[in-house]
């Protein structure tokens, strides 16, 4: 199988980039979001989101997974949002039939190296689903340590998009270096 290939986002990818997005919160946030909205609009949501982030990417870095022209990943860092976490990890998803390939941990390699060059903080964080232990287990082999939890965000605001009030948790690599 031929190595991915990767590569800054362009405007051009943000439909690709939203129709994995949607993909990856159907098979993991089923649960904590709703289904009404999973099953629904999610696709149009993150589209306009994808779109609206890859045109104003100032302050932001989004890096694309390619192999044989399929996007298989990709992550999106904000550099220097908090100021005592440093820059966050907003996205990183892989498609399902690529996951446990090293792609995540190459794309999180790359928003590591963007925090490094680019940002004020050499700090990094994330926010993972609680029910998404997959993940989790991926962040703390990468050497991500939990430091607290909180409520999840309705997406777009909108609270009848979450089921309840599911947690979130807040993994943090204080040197992004470490991860380069």
């Amino acid at each position: 199988m031929d190595s991915p290939r990767f590569r800054p986002a362009i405007a051009d990818d943000a439909d690709r980039i939203a129709d994995l997005h949607a993909d990856s919160w159907r098979r993991h946030y089923r649960g904590a979001y709703a289904d009404s909205f999973l099953d629904g609009d999610v696709v149009s949501d993150r589209r306009r989101v994808w779109r609206g982030r890859l045109a104003a990417a100032a302050g932001a870095h989004t890096v694309v997974a390619e192999r044989a022209g399929r996007l298989v990943g990709f992550v999106h860092v904000v550099l220097d949002e908090n100021t005592r976490w440093g820059s966050l990890v907003d996205n990183l998803h892989v498609v399902h039939d690529q996951q446990r390939g090293g792609v995540g941990t190459v794309l999180l390699a790359h928003a590591a190296g963007a925090v490094a060059e680019r940002a004020a903080s050499a700090g990094m964080y994330l926010w993972v689903l609680r029910q998404n232990t997959a993940a989790q287990r991926f962040y703390r082999a990468a050497g991500g340590r939990c430091v607290e939890t909180a409520t999840v965000s309705a997406p777009g605001g909108d609270p009848g998009r979450l089921n309840g009030s599911p947690e979130k948790l807040r993994m943090v690599w204080p040197d992004a270096r470490t991860l380069t």
